[in-house]
């Protein structure tokens, strides 16, 4: 694996950051605080997602960007003969391959796992072997004997085995409890055979009743068959009878109403034919009638008439005066157009003066704002100088005269004083600068006079343009209700017209006394018409009653001869009722019969599938014990497998623990031998993982601090490369950070030496430290610092001179 590229936009300190890897040693070079380690923060984060960073997911936004402004990290690396790319944000991420357009996995779980399996490392593998800090150099030298054992076994990832020992172990446990149980529910073989046997009788017996059931039923069945068809030809011979019954029955009603309509129509034929005498005794004084009804509806015309004339002239009279009332309105409205013209351009004028009031109290508050908030912001700048100028003295102060600089880490020493002085100085200058500011603040706390005139201003000029519109829109009122006057005015008169055209349409001689005298003769007569009515409706039915009744006699001749027929067809049929309940009783008895035959079939039947059911289950239960049976043998023999295989991981265990000492020692002397240019020949391990280095062939019981920090090295970066080979992949990429603290500056150089020494074994090495002088040995150096002024890092690249020395890019 070698990384190719990495960037970041608002990543903690880092607000946008591109950085371009190459092969080599690469260092990363900057002050403690600068936001190096942040880069490899970064790349973890990318990878393995929320548990690879520090704190919670609102943390990793820069504290300097907006509140929901993006947070990516983006990182390029090749593995074996693919290049891959993976984004990752707050709420996202993507992995793409091969740079194709798609990506082969666009969430965040799903880029995790995906990157997991193509490393062929967990996080806790990553980081214990491309990435080594100073704080796990030394890692085993704080531990004891059996903790060292542990923490190699871990980290080698042989505990493993024992979490698959546990599981097996587990699996063991819940075999023996599914044998405890089957073992506990086996039923007793002989009592299944006894209820087997139980069940063969008493199904053997409904068997037998059941046949004895069927041959019942079939001998009901015969009879059945033998007085079926008798008792149906008997019912088909009594519905016969009854039906003709019931047809004679309605032949004599009939006869009877015949006989009663021929006597109506005969009376009613005699009522007719008086009636017709007395109408032409009345038709004298009829004929009076006609004339005057038609002399009555003509008055009836003429009294509408004047009636409807009186009306439309009470509506003339009103329609004038309506008329006479909208005209006055009309008058006192006056000029109302020129009204209007006037309060429009009283509005222009306001709205005119308004906008220029706001233009100007818009530009004085603002200068105003911005004074204000330029103090507050330059006196805050202020007040974090000072903060951070007295945490540095506080820090210079516990040191002494002897100790480090806390920020370049130099001794302090003559320059101890002046420091102080220094500080005190600037310190001094930010109080006073403050004290400017606060004043300043002071002053601008309350808007100045300018601003109250410009918004005094702007008031009253509002409350001109409020007054003019609410005139405009008066006069416009004034001027809808001008023009729906006129349109009122206008419908009034063409009604009044019409009204006038009315009246003098309708004719004005109407005689009252005519007109009374006329309804007076006409209701006189008015009995003498009813009469004439009545006798002439019944008058008129004296022709149509006599061919009713001709027909009345015909009909009822018929239906005396249909009587006298079916009396003759029902004495032929010759069916006797006492026959009739005979076959009924003979027929109810076979149907009872077969109905209790089948009850009784029913019954046997019904036992007969009980025993079955019992049979069934007994055998049943004689299967599932069987069952059991051999589950019982098959639990037995797997219980016995995983007890062998319990035993095979323990001696596995033992034998992998056993070798990993040895190993380990070998590969941390191939790197001591090219660390140390040949002085050092080996490094062991003892028995309680203590380190040994031998040199000509003889131990060395006590070495140098700077020498014990090399073989934490060198052990570290055995462990690193054992750790890489377990997870299958070739350790191309080598990250330490901030492992020179303790060197002196020879065995910083020297530690440089032996990684370009190993450059077949770690063709991509990256060193974060904060010590300049390790660039002296490396391919390329990137220069981290933190811009105070923007609290964000800044990441630049030294270049190389002609004469080797570095130049800032």
């Amino acid at each position: 694996m070698q990384l190719h590229r990495l960037k970041l936009l608002n990543f903690r300190q880092h607000a946008d950051t591109d950085i371009v890897f190459g092969p080599g040693i690469t260092a990363i070079i900057g002050p403690n605080g600068s936001g190096k380690t942040t880069l490899l923060e970064a790349i973890a984060w990318a990878f393995y997602g929320n548990p690879a960073a520090r704190g919670s997911r609102d943390t990793l936004r820069w504290n300097r960007a907006a509140a929901r402004s993006s947070v990516r990290v983006e990182v390029e690396f090749s593995l074996g003969a693919h290049q891959f790319r993976v984004a990752r944000g707050l709420y996202g991420a993507e992995l793409f391959q091969d740079r194709h357009d798609d990506p082969i996995a666009n969430s965040q779980q799903e880029v995790s796992a995906r990157v997991e399996r193509l490393l062929g490392m967990t996080r806790d593998e990553f980081f214990n072997t491309y990435f080594t800090g100073q704080k796990e150099l030394a890692v085993m030298s704080a531990m004891g004997p059996t903790d060292r054992a542990r923490f190699l076994s871990r980290v080698l990832g042989y505990e493993k085995l024992r979490l698959a020992q546990d599981r097996l172990r587990d699996a063991r446990s819940g075999l023996r409890g599914e044998l405890t149980g089957l073992e506990r529910g086996l039923a007793d073989a002989a009592a299944l055979e006894e209820e087997r046997a139980e069940a063969e009788r008493r199904a053997a017996e409904a068997q037998a009743a059941v046949t004895q059931g069927e041959e019942a039923r079939a001998a009901a069945v015969a009879g059945l068959d033998r007085e079926g068809p008798v008792w149906t030809r008997m019912v088909e011979l009594r519905e016969s009878a009854l039906a003709l019954d019931g047809e004679r029955r309605m032949a004599e009603r009939d006869v009877a109403e015949a006989r009663r309509e021929f006597d109506r129509l005969d009376k009613e034929l005699a009522e007719a034919l008086a009636a017709r005498a007395r109408l032409d005794a009345l038709q004298e004084p009829l004929q009076e009638v006609p004339p005057l009804k038609d002399e009555l509806e003509r008055l009836e015309h003429e009294a509408r008439s004047a009636g409807t004339r009186r009306s439309l002239a009470g509506q003339l009279r009103e329609l004038g005066e309506q008329v006479e009332r909208a005209r006055e309105r009309r008058g006192r409205m006056g000029d109302v157009p020129q009204a209007l013209k006037r309060a429009q351009e009283a509005l222009e004028a306001a709205r005119r003066e308004l906008e220029s009031a706001e233009s100007e109290q818009e530009k004085i508050r603002t200068t105003w704002v911005r004074d204000r908030q330029d103090a507050e912001t330059k006196r805050a700048n202020l007040r974090d100088q000072y903060l951070d100028h007295q945490r540095h003295r506080h820090s210079v102060l516990e040191a002494g005269e002897d100790g480090e600089c806390p920020i370049c880490r130099r001794p302090l020493g003559e320059v101890y004083q002046d420091v102080l002085g220094t500080l005190d100085r600037q310190m001094e200058e930010i109080e006073v600068k403050g004290k400017f500011f606060r004043q300043r603040i002071d002053q601008l706390k309350d808007p100045p006079a300018a601003v109250r005139e410009t918004e005094e201003r702007t008031e009253r000029a509002a409350e001109s343009v409020e007054q003019a519109v609410q005139e405009v829109a008066r006069c416009e009122d004034r001027m809808r209700d001008g023009a729906e006057l006129d349109t009122e005015l206008e419908r009034l008169e063409r009604r009044k017209a019409e009204l006038e055209r009315e009246v003098a349409e309708l004719p004005d001689a109407y005689d009252a006394v005519r007109h009374d005298a006329v309804r007076e003769r006409l209701r006189e007569l008015e009995p003498t018409v009813q009469l004439a009515t009545q006798l002439d409706t019944k008058a008129a039915r004296a022709e149509r009653l006599v061919s009713e009744a001709e027909a009345a006699e015909r009909a009822l001749s018929e239906r005396e001869t249909l009587v006298g027929q079916l009396a003759e067809a029902l004495a032929d049929l010759g069916y006797d009722e006492a026959a009739y309940a005979e076959a009924r009783q003979r027929y109810e008895e076979t149907e009872a019969a077969l109905r209790d035959a089948e009850l009784q079939l029913a019954s046997v039947q019904g036992d007969w599938k009980a025993a079955r059911a019992a049979l069934e289950g007994a055998e049943r239960r004689i299967r599932e014990r069987e069952e059991r049976a051999v589950r019982i043998g098959e639990l037995e023999r797997e219980i016995t497998l995983h007890d062998e295989l319990d035993r095979a991981l323990h001696d596995l265990r033992l034998e992998l623990n056993t070798a990993m000492r040895p190993e380990l020692a070998e590969r941390a002397s191939e790197f001591l031998v090219g660390l140390t240019d040949g002085r050092y020949g080996e490094l062991e391990l003892d028995e309680q993982y203590q380190v040994l280095v031998v040199e000509d062939g003889v131990a060395k019981p006590v070495i140098s601090g700077g020498e014990e920090d090399l073989t934490h090295l060198v052990l570290r970066l055995a462990i690193s490369q054992m750790v890489a080979e377990r997870a299958g992949q070739p350790l191309s990429l080598l990250v330490l950070d901030e492992i020179f603290g303790s060197l002196d500056e020879h065995r910083r150089h020297s530690v440089v030496r032996l990684l370009r020494g190993l450059a077949d074994r770690f063709p991509q090495v990256v060193l974060i430290t904060h010590i300049e002088s390790v660039r002296d040995g490396v391919d390329r150096v990137l220069r981290v610092e933190l811009d105070e002024q923007r609290g964000a890092a800044t990441v630049s690249e030294d270049q190389l001179t002609f004469d080797g020395e570095h130049v800032a890019a």
